[in-house]
């Protein structure tokens, strides 16, 4: 990343991690805030400029460090070292609120974050896993700061629980050779080729994501795999019939054997669509009234019969061509 400007609070280079990036990025314009919550400046650009607002860089101290349990694919999704990403997946749930989400945000106090995960995970008495990349994609977020490096080695060092993040991209030579220890779960979100080129927006070619995941496997880590977000447009059936078909193929016999599947279909938002029509104006038109209906406050999801019928289509088809995987759940 080659953040046109970089706005961030001055306490931040107080931080080994804040010091570090003020270095790296010395040539970059710098603003001072006083919040990275609340930048007002960003607050009244228009839609058109969400695009733009990809490429700034915000650098914050987090303050909320508050667990939420899970049960699915971890015990608590934990606030850790990013919010936002500078990648523009049209359907991104992080965009609730485009002058707030839009752009990456990196937190200099993990030491702060890692220590409270180690405590917890120590004081229980079974075995957590914890997600630490709901909020961000770390692997993406690495490149800049070797957060995930560091994390992983230094929660490799415990006798019990998990740590478990999913990724849209292939840029995992990092991780390779870290000792690990089996303790950290590694997740790829895959979708068809061609929805990835109409609605992820700077994210990795499938191909490549699939080639990571082998490698991660062969690294000794615990995989996964995310079809996310199922988009039902008007081909699906071939699409997503084609991609599994590609897993099938590409996929190594080792990554194959008990891999874990999450299938999560799309949800959508009149934010989303503002949004993408102005910032995006050519970009594939998400949103279905044919197969969407409303769901909560200015929120979509695909009704109820074109839901299960692409979930018995999808479900078919891992059993046909993935049969030694399990999927995990269906949301």
């Amino acid at each position: 990343m080659n953040p046109e400007q970089i706005y961030y609070e001055p306490k931040t280079l107080d931080y080994e991690l804040g010091r570090k990036l003020r270095e790296k990025f010395g040539d970059a314009v710098w603003i001072p805030i006083e919040n990275h919550n609340n930048i007002e400046e960003l607050r009244s650009n228009p839609n058109r400029e969400f695009g733009r607002m990809k490429r700034l860089l915000i650098i914050g101290i987090r303050k909320t460090h508050k667990y939420v349990e899970n049960h699915k694919v971890s015990d608590f999704l934990v606030p850790y070292t990013s919010s936002g990403c500078s990648a523009a997946c049209l359907y991104c749930y992080l965009v609730c609120n485009y002058n707030k989400c839009s752009y990456l945000r990196l937190f200099v106090n993990r030491e702060q974050m890692l220590d409270k995960l180690l405590k917890t995970s120590a004081a229980s008495q079974q075995e957590l896993t914890f997600e630490i990349g709901s909020n961000s994609d770390l692997v993406l977020e690495n490149t800049i700061t070797d957060n995930l490096v560091w994390t992983i080695e230094r929660f490799g060092k415990m006798e019990k629980g998990f740590i478990t993040f999913p990724t849209k991209f292939d840029l995992v030579d990092p991780l390779l050779h870290l000792e690990h220890k089996g303790r950290t779960i590694f997740r790829m979100s895959v979708n068809p080729q061609e929805i990835i080129q109409k609605a992820e927006f700077g994210t990795s070619p499938l191909k490549s994501r699939i080639q990571a995941l082998n490698r991660m496997c062969d690294a000794g880590y615990r995989i996964g795999l995310l079809i996310a977000p199922v988009i039902l447009m008007e081909n699906w059936p071939a699409l997503y019939a084609q991609l599994i078909g590609q897993l099938a193929d590409e996929l190594s016999s080792k990554a194959k054997k008990g891999l874990l599947i999450e299938v999560i279909f799309m949800t959508y938002s009149y934010v989303h669509r503002a949004i993408n029509n102005e910032a995006f104006p050519n970009a594939v038109e998400l949103y279905d009234p044919s197969i969407m209906t409303g769901r909560g406050r200015g929120r979509y999801c695909y009704r109820d019969e074109q839901r299960a019928q692409a979930e018995e289509f999808l479900l078919l088809q891992i059993q046909q061509k993935l049969g030694e995987s399990s999927v995990l759940y269906v949301v």
